[in-house]
């Protein structure tokens, strides 16, 4: 059944390949189906994967195949939330050590130009709570790449790291 709603991610030919990563990157995802090209079309040849369906973390996506016009930009990203640092590093070291980059204050991009902000649970708490708290947390998480808990508990606590 197809969704009443989901994310259409727009690729140049590397749709299956970049399904193929986030299904090994992340639990609960998996490739639903890959729909073939039937006949050759402006970037590509029959046989070629046109659109892959997906879900990841349960949530439903398509990846269409739909040739070099459109890059994905910083303007539409994907969080994930992370339960500790286990968890936050192994999603951040999956997309930068496998050919994607860094950014500031957990975000980063994978090697097909897609944003994702790795955010810990604890960091959206600390903000949650206001005044001082998310004042120093929002001050650490600044001076961050990749989000570390343990420094952001000894900010709040005002510690330097």
């Amino acid at each position: 059944m197809v969704p009443k709603i989901q994310p259409c991610l727009w690729f140049d030919k590397n749709g299956e390949e970049a399904a193929r990563f986030y299904a090994a990157t992340f639990p609960d995802t998996k490739i639903d189906n890959v729909a073939r090209a039937p006949g050759d079309y402006p970037s590509g040849k029959a046989g070629d994967a046109l659109v892959i369906n997906m879900t990841i973390f349960k949530m439903p996506f398509m990846l269409l195949n739909g040739g070099p016009q459109f890059k994905f930009d910083e303007a539409v990203s994907f969080q994930v939330a992370t339960e500790d640092q286990e968890e936050t590093d192994r999603y951040w070291n999956a997309i930068v050590n496998n050919g994607g980059q860094e950014s500031e204050c957990g975000w980063c991009k994978d090697k097909f130009g897609l944003s994702w902000q790795i955010t810990p649970r604890r960091l959206t708490e600390l903000m949650n709570e206001g005044g001082e708290t998310a004042k120093r947390a929002f001050g650490a998480m600044m001076e961050m790449r990749k989000i570390d808990i343990a420094a952001l508990d000894r900010a709040v606590e005002g510690v330097k790291a």
